[in-house]
């Protein structure tokens, strides 16, 4: 017994110590911790339980069968944030690069496998060199054992990926198939080939910071949800990101404790819309100004910031907030705009998340670039996204709401549940000008009679009334009053029930 303890704190010790101290050494002078420090920071104290610690490779070409440590590359097993259970794998650069084995592998899918049997989320801590080129194919099956479980886990429990370090090759489709992705400025990157490759076959000359660093994905690709200045800001944001999401699609978000009054008024609301319908401001001021103790977790951040998207809390429950943002592009929705937020109200929709949606949209964005790129599609992404979404919406319109955006923005014709609109709302086709060029044509050029035309549709469109009339807007709300409209609707549509015809899925315009 004595000989099989001894052995036993022989490998917990291997294991631990990963790599060895020079090779630890050199990830802290890299400014990244290690495998393990990052379980530790991510998770409550003392609430992991490690599985897997003893596995090593079964490979035995190029000398491998006399390289064998502890674990394997990769530290596996569950705790808690916040009380809360989430299973977690953290890959270990000082081993083999962090490289993927077989056996490195198959430690993920267990613990992907074991999180899809009870509910719970799980985080995966991607810090690898891809592949192990000395396993082969084995290695490149390992990858696609993980993402067949990325892919049945979609929608069934919230998936988190973080990369702290480098992800090339096929190892970036799993975290792409994730729910979100967190990348650590200067020290992780992902690309599907690197710089060498990308210079040998295009002749173009880049770096790994400028091919797929955390600032470009974070900015320029939209492949990345946020960027972090280190690991340690990075591990305390996804503790606190976690605190929004369920354990699973069949519960419901966390509710914490506020001493937020739902009734609060914002009188400053009332004077967030300038008088001039063309000068801009800030949406997030009304975002702010409605969320439980103006706390906003916003997501992509950096990327189409014409429209914005994020988590809030009303009376304590998580709520999903898609909204324009008329400080860019005029709130216009592009591609870039409708794909995030299409993707951020799938999710949504998948983890039964209430939807807040802040509507001031002067239409799609115009132009041969939009065109070319495939708006129709891309913009068809979000209409398909909210008409098939059933959680419970409420939208909010602030200013313009013209043409197709009104539709495709969460409006009453697809399904949104309750459609507010503040006084200072115009619901029309298109804006007054534009509408009195083409009406009167005739009188182009009478700088008088189109002025005076342009007034007339204003008064007549430009307004909720009309949308008002049919019933497509619920209520006329005083801006002051938007939180206490949000909660009570959200109240109300608490045990909402809505069911899709059956079908084994639909076929979004992809």
């Amino acid at each position: 017994m004595k000989e099989i303890i001894e052995q036993l704190n022989k490998k917990r010790h291997l294991a631990h110590l990963g790599g060895g101290q020079k090779r630890i050494d050199a990830q802290h002078a890299k400014g990244k911790l290690t495998a393990r420090e990052r379980v530790e920071l991510l998770l409550d104290d003392n609430s992991f339980d490690e599985w897997d610690m003893f596995v090593e490779h079964r490979c035995s070409d190029f000398d491998m069968d006399k390289q064998h440590i502890p674990g394997d590359g990769v530290v596996t097993g569950y705790g808690t944030i916040n009380g809360r259970l989430v299973f977690v794998f953290s890959q270990d650069f000082t081993v083999f690069g962090g490289a993927l084995s077989e056996a490195h592998a198959e430690k993920i899918c267990k613990v992907m496998d074991q999180a899809m049997k009870v509910g719970a989320p799980i985080i995966g801590l991607n810090d690898s060199g891809g592949a192990r080129i000395q396993e082969g194919v084995a290695s490149l099956g390992g990858y696609a054992e993980v993402f067949q479980r990325n892919v049945m886990a979609s929608g069934v429990i919230p998936q988190i990926s973080m990369v702290m370090g480098p992800c090339a090759g096929g190892a970036v489709y799993s975290p792409a198939i994730t729910d979100f992705i967190f990348m650590v400025e200067d020290s992780s990157y992902m690309f599907v080939t690197g710089p060498g490759v990308v210079k040998t076959v295009t002749h173009e000359t880049v770096s790994a910071e400028e091919l797929g660093g955390a600032v470009t994905h974070s900015s320029k690709s939209g492949v990345a949800d946020l960027a972090f200045a280190n690991d340690i800001e990075a591990l305390e944001k996804v503790r606190q990101f976690f605190n929004y999401l369920p354990a699973n699609n069949q519960e419901k978000p966390p509710v914490w404790p506020t001493e937020d009054s739902a009734d609060r008024i914002e009188m400053s609301l009332d004077t967030l819309v300038p008088a001039d319908p063309n000068k801009p401001y800030d949406m997030k001021e009304a975002i702010l100004k409605v969320a439980d103790e103006g706390a906003f977790f916003e997501t992509q951040v950096n990327y189409a910031k014409n429209i914005i998207t994020g988590f809030i809390r009303i009376e304590g429950s998580t709520v999903g907030v898609v909204a324009n943002q008329p400080m860019v592009l005029a709130g216009c929705l592009d591609i870039d705009a409708s794909k995030k937020a299409a993707r951020f109200i799938r999710f949504c929709d998948a983890f039964n998340i209430s939807i807040l949606t802040f509507v001031d949209v002067p239409g799609f964005m115009p132009g041969t670039s939009q065109e070319y790129g495939g708006i129709i599609k891309h913009g068809a992404k979000l209409l398909y996204a909210y008409a098939e979404c059933t959680v419970p919406k409420v939208t909010v319109i602030t200013r313009k709401a013209y043409g197709g955006a009104y539709d495709v923005m969460a409006s009453k014709h697809l399904r949104g549940d309750v459609n507010l609109a503040w006084p200072t709302a115009e619901i029309a086709v298109m804006g007054p000008k534009g509408a009195v060029e083409i009406i009167f044509r005739k009188d182009i050029g009478d700088e008088k009679k189109i002025a005076a035309r342009t007034e007339e549709y204003r008064q007549k469109f430009a307004n909720p009334f009309i949308a008002g009339k049919r019933g497509y807007i619920d209520d006329v709300i005083m801006p002051h009053s938007t939180r206490k409209r949000v909660a009570r609707s959200l109240a109300m549509l608490r045990n909402k029930s809505v069911e899709n015809p059956w079908r084994k899925h639909g076929n979004i315009p992809l």
